[in-house]
């Protein structure tokens, strides 16, 4: 808010770019160009009910929980499952963002027998993390399946590795070539909409090679 207060009174022109502002109503001016977090934990839980058939245990790995996009991305994952009765949260904890806090996560939960049968994470390296933990307690890849978000070239080989089961696609060059553009709008003085959503793209095995040219 101190940001956004100090270009509107500079009378500069300010892009945020991949986050929102925790005021939701932006001033004259001001632009967010980002994706909507919500969208992502939708993606990840409808391919994931219908890889668990609409039933099932799940357990999610949070980021950190001071983050709007952790609270947003965990959100897309519960409205989806208003839809599916026989799904079920049987635990949910932060892991930080990091491989390492995901892959403790998981050991702890499967030390302590807690039955799930697949795995949400708020991005890939928890994701990546978790998988990591599976194969060390002896379960085969995709027994139980894990998904997360980002889609970075660590994610993608995770998926052709067979690790995990999906990821979702945050798209950097759309949000940067779009934050450009309207960067410029608003230096002309040109009329721009206050926010500006990139969607999100769900990433299955067989379709890698297509977002591995992203990274080219």
């Amino acid at each position: 808010a101190r940001m956004t207060r100090a270009a509107v009174e500079a009378k500069i022109p300010l892009v945020y770019v991949n986050r929102h502002p925790d005021t939701r109503e932006l001033p004259a001016g001001v632009v967010t160009v980002a994706s909507n977090d919500i969208e992502a934990g939708q993606l990840q839980m409808r391919f994931l009910a219908e890889k668990l058939g609409g039933k099932g245990n799940v357990v999610i790995i949070k980021g950190d929980l001071a983050q709007n996009a952790t609270h947003d991305r965990t959100e897309g994952v519960k409205q989806v499952l208003k839809d599916y009765p026989g799904i079920r949260i049987v635990e949910e904890q932060s892991g930080e963002w990091t491989r390492n806090k995901g892959m403790d996560l998981t050991s702890n939960w499967l030390l302590a027998g807690i039955p799930f049968d697949a795995i949400i994470a708020n991005n890939d390296e928890m994701a990546i993390g978790a998988a990591m933990a599976l194969q060390q307690a002896g379960k085969t890849k995709g027994e139980i399946p894990v998904v997360g978000i980002d889609g970075l070239p660590d994610g993608l080989a995770a998926i052709k590795r067979g690790q995990l089961a999906a990821s979702v696609f945050q798209d950097p060059k759309a949000q940067s070539s779009k934050a450009v553009d309207v960067a410029l709008k608003l230096i002309k003085g040109e009329p721009v909409e206050p926010e500006i959503w990139v969607p999100f793209k769900l990433i299955t095995p067989d379709q890698v090679a297509l977002f591995e040219q992203n990274f080219n």
